[in-house]
């Protein structure tokens, strides 16, 4: 693991406030997700792979470390960068958490594509973290937080999964929590996304399949679905990953519920999923 400036106010740390409302999201979005792995056939390419991540050695500007240090609220930096002996998938991760880093500050424009180099994501940080100053009053208790981490899942057959999950928290009532799921193919060196998984002409039947299970889900949490679809209508996400029991697809907050429903996960499992997938995405 790289070695943090031990000069540097940003080491990871959270306040107990918000360090209690990320390890809420974060357990929930473990539990929710039903990644169940460990019963999943293994494979030579998954058995030697070794995964763990790098913090990002980020120090605050010294201008406002003059300011934040004394009143005890300078903003938390926490980035960690996935570290695994595949370079590959390294570095579309990485370029993938350097985006969302570069769009953590809120912004009413469209989001960058850009992935950056470590000017670019430095610069980005800074800027966010001199929008605390510039948003919030100097006496408030409030700091910002900003937090991405990726983790591994497991592997289905050859398949290996992520999840890129990150925080940032700028002001009222809550932050705003994130999750990507990432699926490698090894014999490809590629990541794998909906649409590949996909036999031809079939998105609509999935989105039907992925449509059965939001009303499911809305069972749990309404008790009228027409009511509750007409505030909250069901989208297909291709925010997908694959387990032991089928395909789930993960929803950010606000997609297809209200904030306190959390991030739901819908799951499709591989019994309707014969002749919508591609065969060597079915367990062997």
């Amino acid at each position: 693991m790289t070695t943090l400036n031990p000069l540097a106010i940003n080491k990871p740390f959270m306040t107990q406030q918000t360090s209690a409302i990320y390890n809420r999201s974060r357990l929930l979005s473990l539990l929710v997700s039903g990644v169940l792995l460990g019963a999943a056939s293994l494979s030579a390419n998954a058995s030697t792979l070794i995964s763990s991540t790098d913090y990002l050695d980020y120090s605050v500007p010294k201008n406002i470390q003059e300011r934040c240090v004394e009143r005890d609220n300078c903003p938390n930096i926490e980035v960690h960068y996935l570290k695994t002996n595949r370079g590959w998938m390294n570095k579309i991760t990485n370029a993938r958490i350097n985006n969302l880093v570069i769009n953590s500050k809120p912004s009413e424009s469209k989001p960058s594509k850009a992935t950056g180099d470590a000017k670019v994501v430095k610069a980005a940080i800074d800027g966010f973290v001199a929008s605390q100053f510039a948003d919030i009053p100097d006496d408030s208790v409030f700091v910002y937080q900003l937090m991405v981490k990726p983790d591994y899942l497991g592997h289905v057959d050859n398949f290996e999964m992520f999840e890129i999950s990150s925080y940032v928290f700028t002001g009222g009532a809550h932050g705003m929590p994130y999750s990507e799921y990432l699926i490698f193919d090894p014999s490809t060196k590629k990541q794998v996304r909906l649409d590949d998984m996909l036999q031809t002409g079939k998105k609509p039947r999935f989105k039907a399949l992925a449509y059965e299970a939001y009303k499911t889900w809305v069972k749990t949490v309404d008790e009228d679905l027409n009511s509750y679809e007409k505030n909250w209508p069901f989208t297909l996400d291709d925010n997908v990953t694959l387990t032991d029991k089928g395909i789930d697809v993960r929803y950010q907050h606000y997609a297809i519920g209200p904030y306190a429903y959390g991030m739901p996960v819908l799951s499709i499992p591989y019994s309707k999923l014969s002749g919508v997938i591609k065969p060597h995405f079915m367990p062997k």
